[in-house]
């Protein structure tokens, strides 16, 4: 399976992403919400797949405060978003970016509460 590696900007938090997927097959989703566009957030996960980040990172919640976006409180990089036991990788953060497909623009904003958890449930990435 291939493997990850990411940090923030300036090596403070650092994480690993293992996916089932191969590199050229991954989608990065770009969502259009005014945050992650204001981020420049785009974000894979594998439900088939494995999320390891260091504690530390700072939590903000926005929009409806269901999920956490994790940043670096130094550099404010944002690495991640996670609901419960699952997440999503900034997918800027990771060493071989390059390699993943290109972004699909995506809409969560216009899911219901139940749609966005049910949709996070099923394709976001366990965590560690």
């Amino acid at each position: 399976m291939p493997i990850y590696d990411g940090r923030c900007h300036c090596g403070t938090l650092t994480l690993r992403y293992t996916t089932a997927s191969e590199p050229a097959s991954i989608q990065p989703r770009a969502c259009d919400c005014s945050y992650c566009t204001r981020q420049g957030a785009i974000y894979v996960s594998d439900p088939s797949g494995l999320l390891e980040m260091d504690e530390g990172a700072h939590k903000y919640r926005q929009g409806e405060e269901r999920a956490d976006f994790l940043s670096c409180p130094r550099c404010s990089v944002l690495l991640a978003v996670v609901y419960a036991d699952r997440g999503a990788v900034n997918a800027r953060c990771l060493e071989r970016f390059a390699e993943l497909g290109a972004p699909q623009v995506v809409s969560p904003q216009k899911l219901s509460a139940v749609e966005k958890l049910a949709r996070w449930q099923a394709s976001w990435t366990p965590l560690s």
